[in-house]
């Protein structure tokens, strides 16, 4: 059984969509509803699927934006944040697709994984640091709407990352920062991802252990190709071994 070896970790960071909350989904219905009404008579539509995994997923929203669109051979000017959403410019589709999820999430609320949220508490309890980062600039009301705040000791989103100047993903400079708030060296710092420029972000970035979430199953060789030590379809493989709980009188 995979395992998650205490007696060399000391903290983990988890990517928030697809890994703590079960929001990819709404990231993906999101992004095919700006992406087919743009592209409508140009090209294919957008793949639910393929596209998302292929372009977007783990990817800065702008980022997001710009690999997609140069697969179907489209080159858009930036614009600016004062961009009408719609508008055709990167971040005038990127506030588009922003406006979608956050309306999505504000009407339906968001649901996290029980297996990760278990994992979350048996870390901690056994003393383990935690930290959740993400691409995306609603991650900290994401993961206040999941009511999983009190689980993680770092939050760093797209609007910390933005202003900061941290490149996106497969860069590492992401995971790096959660780990500089952690006050832990790479090398006793464990990543846990769903997307694979996430994975690539970890391998790239040294870090000491780098599991993989393939909650599909069609993903594994991919996932091991980018650098997974570990891959699991759900966070319930994992074990945790090498530290004993810590007891609270």
């Amino acid at each position: 059984m995979a395992a998650i070896d205490l007696t060399r970790l000391r903290g983990v960071v988890f990517d928030a969509d697809g890994v703590v909350t079960d929001t990819a989904r709404v990231h993906a219905a999101a992004w095919k509803h700006v992406f087919d009404v743009f592209l409508r008579d140009r090209s294919t539509p957008f793949d639910i699927r393929a596209d998302y995994l292929r372009y977007v997923d783990g990817r800065s929203r702008l980022d997001g934006v710009r690999t997609f669109l140069a697969s179907r051979g489209v080159c858009l000017p930036e614009g600016g944040p004062q961009d009408e959403p719609g508008a055709p410019t990167v971040h005038g589709l990127g506030l588009a697709k922003d406006a979608l999820f956050v309306q999505e999430i504000t009407e339906h609320g968001v649901a996290a994984f029980g297996s990760t949220v278990d994992l979350l508490h048996e870390l901690r309890r056994r003393g383990c640091r935690t930290a959740v980062v993400s691409a995306s600039r609603n991650c900290r009301a994401v993961i206040s709407a999941a009511g999983l705040t009190h689980l993680f000791d770092v939050l760093v989103d797209g609007a910390e990352a933005a202003r900061l100047g941290l490149p996106g993903k497969p860069d590492p400079a992401l995971f790096l920062e959660a780990a500089q708030r952690l006050e832990l060296p790479a090398d006793e710092v464990a990543i846990v991802e769903d997307a694979l420029p996430g994975v690539e972000a970890g391998r790239r970035g040294a870090f000491a252990l780098v599991v993989g979430v393939d909650r599909t199953g069609s993903g594994r060789a991919a996932m091991r190709r980018a650098g997974a030590d570990v891959v699991v379809t759900d966070l319930a493989e994992l074990a945790i071994t090498g530290r004993v709980p810590v007891i609270r009188r």
